[in-house]
């Protein structure tokens, strides 16, 4: 639990030092024919989406995730050796039981917000509002699909109370958000494109063997990521421009409202879930 509260500390350390700082997309990558350049884009982009993805997932979700399970068990003593939903024994914190959780329950998750707001960056404001406005739709539009607020999960039932399990897992969610934008938009910096020195293909390796050594969570993200090579090079070859488009400002606007319009959608489902979760 020590280990845990440290990471936390990092992470929110990480939203307070970078939280400003928007994704700076790469330059200098060597021009080596449409579809070869395309897809040195593509590999930087995934390995900004994984690297924040983990990290994220370690800091946040992870860390902030078993604290709060702590939480919650040292509220609820009358469950006190009554399993989860996961199979887990409420009260009992084990190395294994860490472990499983980061991998097969924050990373996950830690790993599609990251590819969410990659895809949607652009079509949230600038600065510090940026990772905040992003936590907040994946509270909206996510948390109560799929976890960590999912209405049907009977661990609601075993701990709380009920309000407190909703606040600290919301704040843990709005949380995530924020360090996601943070990371990666100071990570981009950080990142050069990629090109044939030892040093920075030593980055992307590095990357991939760390999303090798989550198992079936790198499994999931290997394969979408095959797919969408597959499709950057089909779109480099017929439709140079489309890049172009989805940068315009015009396709920027439409973006935005649809996000708008897209969190009042899920707004009632997100309300009625909360509703069903408190007693």
């Amino acid at each position: 639990m020590l280990a845990c509260g440290v990471l936390v500390v990092a992470g929110v350390a990480l939203v307070g030092a970078w939280g400003r700082l928007g994704i700076v997309a790469p330059v200098g990558v060597p021009d080596r024919g449409r579809i070869a350049t395309a897809l040195a884009r593509y590999a930087w982009w995934v390995t900004l989406v994984v690297t924040t993805g983990l990290v994220t997932g370690v800091l946040v979700a992870g860390a902030g995730g078993r604290l709060i399970m702590r939480l919650l068990a040292a509220t609820s003593p009358s469950s006190s050796g009554l399993l989860t939903e996961a199979g887990e024994t409420i009260g009992r914190i084990s190395v294994s039981g860490t472990l499983g959780f980061f991998i097969f329950g924050a990373l996950p998750l830690a790993l599609l917000a990251a590819f969410a707001y990659a895809g949607i960056h652009r079509w949230l404001p600038d600065g510090q509002l940026s990772g905040l406005i992003f936590g907040v739709l994946l509270l909206v539009a996510a948390s109560t699909r799929l976890e960590p607020l999912r209405s049907s999960n009977p661990d609601f039932v075993l701990v709380g109370p009920a309000w407190v399990a909703l606040l600290t897992l919301g704040l843990l969610v709005l949380a995530e958000g924020m360090a996601t934008a943070a990371f990666m938009g100071w990570y981009s910096r950080r990142l050069p494109a990629l090109q044939r020195d030892r040093k920075v293909l030593a980055r992307f390796v590095l990357t991939g063997s760390l999303l090798a050594l989550t198992g079936p969570t790198g499994a999931l993200v290997l394969a979408p990521a095959l797919v969408g090579a597959a499709l950057v090079a089909l779109v480099a070859l017929i439709a140079p421009d489309l890049s172009s488009w989805w940068l315009s400002n015009r396709t920027r606007t439409v973006g935005r409202v649809l996000l708008a319009g897209g969190t009042l959608l899920a707004l009632p489902g997100f309300v009625i879930a909360i509703n069903d979760i408190l007693p």
